[in-house]
């Protein structure tokens, strides 16, 4: 039996991708997950996986204050190289992000090979700093390939759940009739700039018909305020594989997990990336899709501004019952959004671990 040591914490985008990893190795392989306490993994890790946490963060702030992230981060290595000694692991997995620096430098030290998966099209930190010490290195998008120095990365895709890459019904609560499906998905971090934005376009779009499922996020003050029976507003929903398979357009930002998912359904998309994403790497993500068609980007602009509500108008007019809109655009969006897609992400990404151990 393999033993192996994911290291995923954090954000959806971190852990998902592992998970759909995880979920796709057979009984050959025993997996310890390694995370941080009060993260999103203390939720969706325990019941599938034994999780094991240390503390751990980033290099942030100056003087006394990175010192101690550094010490921190020190004592996390350790602590990790213990963990590896003690649970007999014998490869390491890993999605980036905080933890995958004291996971990648235990398992350096312990002489352990150690697989790094980034997703963004711009690399983390972490990953720029780190990779050249991992045993392979796999990469979503191609583009992440030029800017990961010291290594030579496998282009695996980005894994995603399996309901994404089957059919799904369309679910039951969303609103019935024969207008557009509109989905908006805003996402739990920096939902409030796009949700006002969406906001600002939803009355118009309603009364043409359009049927509008606004998923809001956790965080969003607003939500409640706008009734139609057209629109359902939740702040999430399990049910994102049949909406995306369904929709006619979406509307989201461009973490790259969405940015995989969308592909897999090949969902015609208006991406708004996050502003404050680090490195901008929401907009070098979003720019991955509209260089093959399949999605459009529209910047976060103040919700009284037309941007948006244009960029609708001009993709979906058909659809509205607008007789001089172009009616091959949203087809056009679905082939091009679909060529960005890797449907077997997991699979390769189970290949690679694989031959670390060969």
């Amino acid at each position: 039996m393999t033993r192996l040591l994911i290291a995923a914490s954090g954000t959806g985008g971190h852990l998902f991708p592992a998970l759909a990893v995880a979920e796709c190795l057979d009984d050959s392989w025993q997996v310890r997950w390694l995370g941080v306490p009060d993260r999103l993994e203390t939720e969706l890790v325990p019941e599938r996986f034994k999780l094991i946490t240390v503390k751990a963060g980033g290099l942030q702030g100056r003087g006394f204050s990175k010192l101690f992230q550094l010490l921190r981060l020190v004592a996390a290595g350790w602590r990790v190289k213990q963990l590896l000694q003690r649970e007999r692991i014998e490869l390491v997995f890993t999605t980036g992000g905080y933890i995958a620096a004291p996971a990648i430098l235990a398992a350096r030290l312990s002489g352990i090979p150690a697989v790094l998966h980034e997703a963004n099209a711009i690399p983390g930190r972490v990953t720029r700093l780190l990779a050249r010490f991992c045993s392979a290195v796999a990469v979503g998008l191609p583009v992440a390939s030029e800017q990961i120095p010291g290594c030579t990365p496998q282009l695996t895709g980005m894994p995603v759940r399996t309901a994404f890459i089957e059919a799904q019904p369309l679910p039951a609560w969303v609103p019935s009739g024969d207008g557009p499906l509109l989905v908006v998905i805003g996402g739990s971090q920096g939902a409030v700039g796009l949700n006002r934005m969406v906001r600002a376009v939803l009355p118009e779009l309603l009364e043409q018909g359009c049927r509008v499922v606004h998923l809001t996020g956790r965080n969003d003050p607003e939500v409640g305020q706008l009734k139609h029976p057209l629109l359902a507003e939740h702040p999430f929903s399990d049910d994102i594989p049949g909406l995306l398979q369904h929709a006619d357009l979406a509307i989201s930002r461009a973490g790259a997990g969405s940015l995989s998912e969308l592909s897999v359904c090949g969902t015609p998309t208006i991406l708004v990336p996050f502003p404050q994403a680090a490195d901008r790497h929401q907009e070098a993500n979003a720019a991955c899709a509209a260089a093959l068609g399949g999605a459009v980007i529209v910047h976060q602009h103040n919700p009284e501004e037309p941007v948006l509500h244009n960029t609708i108008e001009r993709l979906m007019g058909h659809r509205l019952g607008q007789p001089q809109a172009d009616p091959s655009l949203l087809p056009a969006m679905r082939r091009g959004m679909a060529q960005l897609a890797v449907r077997d992400a997991d699979q390769r990404l189970r290949e690679l671990l694989q031959q670390q151990l060969r």
